[in-house]
């Protein structure tokens, strides 16, 4: 397998840099003199600019491992396993992962290599060439859009969540959750979690539950673990098609996907958001968090908050995604990030808000206001509405416990 140079890095389709590989399986990013010099230059990361706002240019060797901004675009566990094994090559060889990878990203990053390189990557590969080639399919159907072959019934049920695809079909790109062979349900507690989201007034994607037989290309035997998957629209596309630029906030703070639970805190989340986004974006993070801690997402790492530039320049906080009660499958007192000192559910209080807000430099009525609005409107939606959505009965039994153990409730 020949190794390529450098690779090419396009951000809304024009070059802005090169991923270099060097001896040792060193990698090193360059901007180019044009990105660098640009006046208007789309934003690739809040993790690229110094304290003043500028551009950071001077990047450091890494080995093996690419740049945390980059291994953050390569997917996670069983399914980096299974398109690396159909790469032919390691895991952890992250940069000739993200060459294979490179046309389909998220958000609007793509990778390619520099003109006269030759084309590695197999063909299997290609999200094109699985999305627009092969026989006609049912109007409607989900296609798997990262490999041109079927997934392996071994990579499914390796996943002890259910493991997450990429799709194309229905008016245009999806996220496909799979349902998982060691928690039984969870595509319907995500459905029903999203929902009660949308109804407290958080802003989520248009999202589905869909029959399994509306998925093209999955092994057969997987409706023995599940009859439904969760689909959820992707925000990093346009209705048109067009790449729309994120990034999550592992990104943002240049941690790596292992270390999404313990390097940072909501209180910093809340400190970038207010100081980026503005305050209306304070009060979605702000709703967003109290709902997760209400019905017991124990889950809410740095991976599962976003950042969107709709213009390619100015930023916002994501629609909420990856909303799911945890607590119905793996008992825990604690939450996946410290609110500001703490993250046991326990503590979740207005006096850990305030100390948040302060620390935050965040208007401390803003926060305590939108935390108890929150509060109330789950109660409304909860009370009326879980009778009618497709999570089991064990789920809203264990939310109910878990409710009762959250100060919050008591304070609201």
């Amino acid at each position: 397998m020949p190794e390529p140079l450098s690779l090419e890095i396009l951000l809304h389709e024009q070059p802005i840099g090169s991923l270099s590989l060097l001896e040792g399986d060193r990698s090193i990013l360059s901007f180019s003199p044009a990105y660098i010099e640009q006046d208007d230059r789309p934003v690739l990361s809040l993790s690229f600019k110094d304290r003043y706002g500028q551009l950071i240019t001077g990047q450091r060797l890494y080995q093996t491992r690419l740049m945390p901004f980059f291994s953050n675009l390569l997917p996670e566990g069983p399914l980096r396993t299974y398109l690396a094994a159909m790469a032919g090559v390691k895991p952890v060889r992250e940069f000739f992962l993200l060459w294979a990878l490179g046309e389909d990203l998220p958000g609007a990053v793509k990778v390619r290599a520099h003109s006269g390189q030759g084309r590695w990557p197999p063909p299997a590969l290609s999200a094109r060439t699985a999305v627009e080639s092969g026989p006609a399919q049912p109007r409607g159907l989900l296609r798997f859009s990262l490999a041109g072959v079927q997934l392996k019934f071994s990579a499914v049920m390796g996943a002890r969540g259910g493991l997450t695809i990429p799709a194309q079909g229905v008016g245009g790109g999806w996220i496909i959750k799979l349902p998982s062979a060691q928690y039984p349900g969870v595509p319907e507690n995500e459905y029903s979690m999203m929902t009660l989201a949308r109804m407290v007034g958080i802003e989520v994607p248009a999202f589905e539950l869909v029959d399994l037989d509306r998925v093209a290309n999955l092994p057969e035997g997987i409706e023995r673990i599940g009859a439904k998957a969760f689909a959820i629209r992707r925000f990093d596309r346009a209705d048109d098609g067009r790449a729309v630029h994120i990034e999550d906030f592992a990104q943002v703070f240049g941690v790596y996907p292992d270390e999404k639970y313990g390097r940072a805190s909501a209180r910093n989340l809340a400190t970038v958001i207010g100081t980026e986004c503005g305050l209306g974006d304070v009060v979605e993070f702000i709703r967003r968090l109290v709902f997760n801690t209400l019905i017991g997402n124990a889950d809410m790492h740095l991976k599962n908050w976003s950042l969107i530039y709709p213009d390619g320049r100015h930023v916002r906080l994501a629609p909420s995604y990856d909303v799911v009660s945890t607590l119905a499958y793996i008992p825990d007192d604690r939450a996946a990030l410290k609110v500001s000192r703490s993250a046991r559910f326990d503590a979740f209080t207005r006096e850990e808000l305030s100390h948040l807000a302060d620390k935050a430099q965040l208007p401390r009525h803003l926060v305590l206001d939108t935390a108890s609005e929150t509060v109330e409107r789950f109660r409304q939606v909860w009370d009326a509405e879980r009778p009618h959505l497709p999570m089991a009965s064990s789920v809203a039994e264990r939310i109910d416990w878990h409710l009762g153990r959250i100060p919050l409730l008591a304070e609201t």
